[in-house]
């Protein structure tokens, strides 16, 4: 009798052990499971407007989902034409404004800086208007008007600038294209988070990183 007791008895004390362990177990894998879970559903960044097709509301996309929908279908839609119609018409001035550089500037840096002007933005105003060719056969860009576009010059500016001479044309000329690019910018990054196409978030890019630097530079010749 002794011998049973002696020799069952621990073996009885490590089931109960077991037994009452196994509950604590399942509950910290519980715990576990559950975190890991509420962790993996967070959205990653901030969410962003799609605008619908023509008919269609608009959606709010986690940025995951938006990047994603733009990997398997980047269709133009409203946001992409109003971008390529208005950044034509924006471009247009910035040429007309640079082109009076040669003769009426003083400075040979802001001359150079009115040659790259032309030089960089006439090629993208001939890439949009073959993106235009390509995508908007329909007419579906809506017009724009220069006052709903920023940065643009009003009419009263640029004739003050068409007058000006020397030191008081650079002056101008320079606060003028700030806020000119500074409006670029404004419509590029608007169109990243509301376009749909890739090739237009491209321009965008380039028009972004292009400006920002010819703001800088224009802000240490003032």
């Amino acid at each position: 009798m002794n011998s049973f007791d002696h020799t069952r008895a621990p073996g009885r004390h490590a089931s109960v052990v077991s037994l009452l362990a196994l509950p604590l177990a399942v509950a910290l894998l519980a715990g576990c499971d559950s975190g890991s879970s509420t962790n993996s559903a967070a959205p990653k960044g901030p969410s962003v407007i799609a605008p619908g097709k023509p008919g269609e509301a608009a959606k709010t996309l986690s940025a995951e989902e938006a990047a994603t929908r733009r990997a398997e279908d980047d269709t133009p839609n409203a946001a992409d034409f109003s971008y390529a119609r208005m950044m034509i018409e924006h471009h247009a001035q910035a040429l007309e404004m640079a082109r009076l550089a040669p003769k009426h500037a003083e400075s040979e840096k802001v001359k150079r800086l009115a040659e790259r002007i032309v030089a960089a933005q006439k090629p993208e105003i001939a890439a949009m208007e073959g993106w235009l060719k390509t995508h908007d056969s329909e007419g579906q860009g809506p017009s724009h008007q220069h006052g709903t576009m920023p940065g643009m010059a009003t009419e009263a500016q640029l004739k003050r600038l068409r007058a000006a001479e020397g030191e008081a044309f650079d002056e101008l000329f320079l606060k003028l294209m700030i806020t000119h690019h500074g409006g670029a910018i404004t419509m590029a990054t608007e169109v990243k988070a509301q376009g749909n196409n890739l090739q237009i978030e491209e321009m965008a890019d380039d028009v972004i990183a292009q400006q920002t630097s010819e703001i800088s530079r224009m802000r240490d010749m003032l």
